[in-house]
């Protein structure tokens, strides 16, 4: 089935949705960087049916960089992107709509389409995109949602199958462009001193944490087709499990990377009902477009097991939930405690033992927390925490360098096929049999009896702190 060679830079960006909220929120901005940094030289074609114009889209544009707060910095970038824009207005259940756009790409050869519209439209943009031959030698970039569960994953699979080959489908989750993202794996392999001990032998078990602390306001359909478990964990922090215990890849490649972060979710153990915990902040029924009955999840809990050499019977404990105290993601390693209580206050259950934490945000940070002994005759000691505070005053934006990898043929920061299958496996079955959710109150860290019986002497969970973090 057609599709471009991997690593064929592309001639040609064709933007569907680009009158959308997306498009002035995140990808203008983007597009807008990547022409400064000069990774944007090829033609963008806006595709929408919006009754809209080219000057109507530039407009856009333009506003939504300005209120990025970018546009001051290189205002040549702008009008480079500006220059670079064209429009297609047209139904996509129109054929017209896709000869106008063939004819807009002129003697492109390998474009890339960016679906940046709701999934239901995929199978009719991808359809009507091989109708004119725009398949051929091109790729095609679609947005999370990967479907809601593994059978609508697999009928959104077969859609876009049916115009390009697997290698040329980027599914773009925007996450994964993060700088702090891309650490964890970073560290994980350029740091040899970890991996005697990145294992089930020393290892006791992970905490993954993602909270937010704003509502749903705006998103509250969304959030009721959708829900904590579909919208973060099974995504969002599965990925970041990925990463933390993937096997290394065989080579230097996206092929290598891929393969590795499909075995793990392979690896993982389908939830069962007592592994989850839901719950739903107060107030969240009275929401305009909420059900006044909803039992949609807020605030979703899970323990994760990995049946792998490396991690068999190592729990990880994945959380996140909306209107929680802090806008904050973390991971949390804790190693075993000493084997021998050779100093009675290292190995007493009141005091953490060895851990290594990913600060993800709101600053990035790794710390590493070790005891060390108090001055004085006695031996006891305190945990003190070495902390590496990671400057991010460089970091591009997430969709800037997703769109730059799509545009160049790098799919390594994008989600494999069998690896969204695999994932949507391990939740499947709790998507319906499920306890119902637990109510909880706003600016607390969710139902928290459900949550600590969940990790029990695991825990406790580790809080990131509240309030605005210094640096």
């Amino acid at each position: 089935m057609p599709g471009a060679p991997i690593h064929t830079p592309s001639d040609a960006l064709v933007f569907f949705g680009a009158t959308g909220d997306l498009a002035r929120k995140s990808i203008f901005p983007a597009l807008y960087r990547m022409a400064r940094s000069g990774a944007l030289t090829v033609p963008v074609v806006g595709v929408a049916h919006s009754d809209w114009t080219l000057a109507d889209l530039q407009q856009r544009a333009r506003e939504s960089v300005e209120s990025s707060g970018d546009c001051e910095k290189d205002p040549e970038a702008l009008e480079t992107l500006l220059g670079l824009l064209r429009y297609v207005d047209g139904d996509y259940k129109d054929p017209a709509t896709f000869a106008k756009l063939r004819e807009e790409l002129g003697d492109a050869t390998t474009p890339t389409h960016y679906l940046a519209i709701p999934p239901s439209l995929f199978g009719t943009v991808i359809d009507a995109l091989a109708e004119v031959g725009l398949n051929e030698n091109g790729r095609v970039v679609v947005e999370k949602p990967f479907g809601r569960d593994l059978a609508s994953a697999q009928a959104l699979a077969a859609d876009v199958g049916r115009a390009f080959d697997e290698h040329a489908v980027f599914r773009i989750d925007h996450f994964l462009g993060k700088d702090e993202i891309m650490n964890l794996l970073y560290f994980r392999f350029a740091n040899s001193i970890f991996e005697p001990i990145w294992n089930r032998d020393h290892i006791s078990s992970v905490q993954v944490t993602f909270s937010e602390d704003f509502g749903v306001d705006g998103r509250e359909s969304f959030y009721e087709s959708a829900g904590a478990l579909r919208d973060v964990i099974e995504n969002h922090l599965f990925q970041i499990v990925a990463l933390l215990t993937m096997e290394a890849p065989a080579y230097q490649g996206y092929g290598a990377v891929q393969a590795a972060k499909a075995a793990v979710f392979k690896a993982m153990r389908p939830l069962k009902r007592e592994d989850l915990v839901r719950g739903q902040f107060e107030g969240y029924r009275d929401h305009s477009n909420v059900a006044p009955d909803s039992d949609v999840e807020t605030f979703a809990a899970v323990r994760l097991f990995i049946d792998s050499w490396r991690w068999a019977d190592v729990p990880f404990y994945l959380r996140t939930g909306k209107l929680l105290p802090s806008k904050s993601g973390e991971v949390v390693v804790e190693f075993k405690r000493p084997p021998q209580a050779l100093f009675d206050d290292a190995v007493s259950p009141d005091h953490h033992p060895n851990r290594l934490t990913f600060r993800l945000s709101p600053h990035p940070e790794i710390g590493l927390a070790v005891r060390v002994k108090t001055p004085g005759a006695e031996f006891t000691g305190d945990a003190h925490e070495l902390t590496l505070q990671v400057d991010a005053t460089e970091e591009r934006l997430p969709y800037e360098r997703l769109l730059t990898d799509a545009l160049e043929g790098d799919g390594s920061l994008f989600t494999a096929e069998d690896s969204v299958e695999a994932a949507w496996r391990v939740v499947d079955d709790v998507l319906t049999d499920h306890d119902p959710a637990v109510p909880y109150a706003p600016g607390t860290w969710g139902p928290t009896a459900h949550a600590d019986a969940l990790i029990g002497d695991d825990g406790p969970w580790n809080n990131p702190p509240t309030g605005k973090a210094t640096r």
